[in-house]
């Protein structure tokens, strides 16, 4: 095949999940010469949102070896033809009409408002990409019920779970931590130093529900977490609080896929070049020049440096895959929860959800229709866990069955799926740099955090991804920019400001004589 791609490159970057993407904005961004490559005929690789058709084609798909993405299977639970005189009615033909209205994630994520990503948005000006929706409720299970956890003040003061002393008892508490790290509290902390945060709650004498508010849904620790670390995660919920809405938590818009696609508009804005459906086919190292020689689609490029998504050929070749993260995601034509959590057809809300030792953990996210994830009627669970096996379905079982067996929401569709993640690296491609695939958590800091270190290998003087001037901020040589805002002003505006100058011009000329 033959095309007019250039032959020489700064930066290779195969796969286009979210922290290859970043690198690939990153390069780009600061002059680097960028190639984007992807195998795939979409963005994101698991880091990716589908349709309804798209998803199930996805997971029908036969597992090639160096899939990040197996053990899939999914389930239509009505018939496909059902009653049509309810106008609630929903069936798989329904749902399949209205495959465009669903943006599906393979690895849904929530953002605090004021957490590394949302700071690196900022920051690098990406922000101006993406659109996203504050958390309606952080909920944990409470005595078989699923309550919302009052987060700010006001929250504390309205809610009807906490009696009065509670309500006291929470806020002294969560002043205490927000405190935590300054003069005033050292000596009151310094006994819990090297204990657990969990003896730190017992000793402020809080009630049952409250230790659970805290542990569960605040600090999302468990019972061997260390005094500090819960001080550190309460304080993370805490600085979040009052941004941009009642809780501390963002969601994307059409889901976390945007995200990635966010950094490779930057990256193509500064002059990236992209490639989907096209592989590597082959690699070596040029002993002589110390560059890398990739064969794809019948043509040689020469990279100075290459950077992989795990699990991408050949780099990846001959290397295993072992689970890494067990999801599950399923489609109801009903919410969790009563009617005080899905105000107006709900928002989105977030669960943490614990095993009867406390030693396993999932999270629950569940998203209405105004998140553009899925049509009027409609709601998406995502359920998230380190994997244990090869069989999803199995790792998530004692979760599922504390919302579905009790709840008896009207699951019309659900599915399971493995993230794999490679075992070891390819000692073949020994001067490649992979990046990592994604982790369990809540955020994006572990991505980003990789991202960032291997660009500063990557390029040390560099600073990573600064900030991207606005469009009118932008001056072409030899224009005025004065001159540039006065034509980006509306039409009415702008001959305003033409009558304004000319009056101006007048004053001038009378005062003169």
């Amino acid at each position: 095949m033959l095309d007019d791609l250039p032959e020489q490159f700064d930066l290779v970057v195969i796969g286009t999940g979210f922290t290859e993407s970043c690198i690939a904005a990153a390069g780009s961004r600061v002059g680097k010469s960028v190639l984007h490559l992807d195998s795939n005929e979409y963005y994101g690789d698991v880091w990716s949102s589908f349709t309804m058709d798209a998803l199930c084609a996805r997971l029908d798909q036969e597992v090639e070896p160096h899939s990040a993405l197996r053990n899939a299977r999914y389930t239509w639970h009505t018939t496909e033809k059902e009653s049509e005189t309810d106008a609630q009615s929903w069936n798989r033909d329904s749902v399949l009409a209205k495959s465009r209205r669903f943006s599906l994630d393979l690895c849904p994520r929530i953002l605090y408002a004021a957490g590394e990503l949302v700071q690196l948005l900022i920051k690098s000006n990406i922000c101006r990409y993406a659109e996203f929706r504050a958390v309606d409720h952080v909920c944990m299970r409470h005595k078989g019920e699923i309550v919302s956890v009052p987060c700010s003040r006001s929250d504390v003061f309205n809610t009807k779970t906490l009696t009065i002393v509670e309500k006291r008892l929470l806020m002294k508490f969560l002043t205490a931590c927000n405190d935590y790290g300054e003069d005033k509290c050292n000596e009151d902390s310094l006994e819990f130093r090297g204990r657990t945060f969990l003896e730190y709650l017992q000793a402020q004498r809080v009630t049952e529900k409250i230790s659970s508010c805290v542990m569960q849904a605040i600090a999302m620790c468990g019972p061997s977490t260390s005094f500090e670390e819960g001080m550190q995660r309460t304080q993370r919920f805490l600085g979040s609080l009052g941004r941009y809405g009642n809780t501390p938590f963002l969601f994307p818009m059409y889901g976390c896929g945007e995200l990635p696609q966010c950094f490779c508009r930057l990256c193509a804005v500064y002059g990236g070049i992209y490639c989907l459906k096209r592989a590597v086919d082959d690699i070596a190292l040029d002993s002589n020049s110390n560059e890398f020689l990739l064969s794809s689609a019948g043509k040689t490029l020469r990279a100075k440096n290459v950077v992989s998504a795990p699990g991408y050929p050949p780099v990846s070749k001959g290397i295993e895959l072992k689970p890494h993260i067990s999801r599950g995601l399923f489609i109801s034509s009903s919410p969790l929860g009563n009617e005080e959590l899905n105000k107006g057809g709900g928002g989105v809300n977030l669960l943490r959800l614990l095993d009867d030792e406390g030693g396993r953990e999932a999270f629950l996210m569940q998203l209405s229709h105004y998140t553009g994830a899925c049509p009027d009627g409609l709601y998406i669970f995502h359920l998230t866990t380190p994997a244990l096996s090869e069989d999803p379905a199995s790792d998530l079982a004692v979760f599922t069955s504390q919302l579905f067996d009790q709840s008896d929401p009207n699951i019309i569709f659900s599915s399971y799926f493995t993230i794999a993640a490679q075992s070891s690296k390819s000692p073949a491609a020994e001067h490649i740099y992979y990046t990592d695939p994604p982790t369990y958590e809540l955020d994006y800091d572990a991505a980003i955090a990789n991202a960032s270190d291997i660009f500063g290998k990557l390029f040390p003087e560099a600073d990573f991804l600064p900030r991207a001037p606005d469009p009118e901020e932008i001056v072409v040589d030899g224009e005025d920019p004065s001159a540039l805002n006065e034509h980006s002003l509306p039409e009415d505006l702008r001959a305003q400001l033409h009558d304004m100058q000319q009056a101006t011009q007048e004053m001038d000329i009378q005062e003169s004589t």
